[in-house]
């Protein structure tokens, strides 16, 4: 493996320098039980709540649970001890509430008033039409 040069390792502490104080991190976390949502303060001054029922590892938490979420590293993650959950704040930020797969489950349980009325006219015409054998 080739070694690092002086230059290399002074350019990557000054990407490491420049993506701290540009990149969201959080100063401050906490679970607000009145309005049922996560608090995320970031360093950039803004804040972000999400309700905890979206995001893979808090579905069914407790409020006591909840609110024991720590901050980790430099504020990129959050972590609840007692629940074995992680959460990315950059990945909350962008709409990723879990893994890929967890995130595919959660979006073929979307409801909707059309997809309500197709349910109840395929229904009321027999249900689902069987697949057909391609050959």
């Amino acid at each position: 493996m080739a070694e690092l040069t002086d230059a290399q390792i002074d350019a990557a502490m000054e990407r490491g320098k420049i993506a701290h104080l540009n990149e969201p991190r959080a100063t401050k976390a906490r679970y607000n039980k009145k309005l049922g949502r996560m608090v995320v303060n970031l360093a950039n001054g803004c804040t972000f709540t999400f309700p905890p029922h979206l995001a893979q590892g808090l579905e069914t938490a407790t409020d006591e649970q909840l609110a024991q979420v720590e901050i980790l590293g430099a504020g990129y993650g959050l972590h609840w001890e007692a629940l074995d959950a992680d959460l990315s704040v950059p990945g909350l930020l962008a709409g990723l509430f879990g893994t890929k797969a967890y995130m595919a489950r959660q979006a073929g349980r979307a409801t909707s008033a059309a997809k309500a009325a197709a349910a109840r006219q395929n229904g009321a015409k027999g249900g689902r039409p069987p697949k057909s054998a391609q050959g």
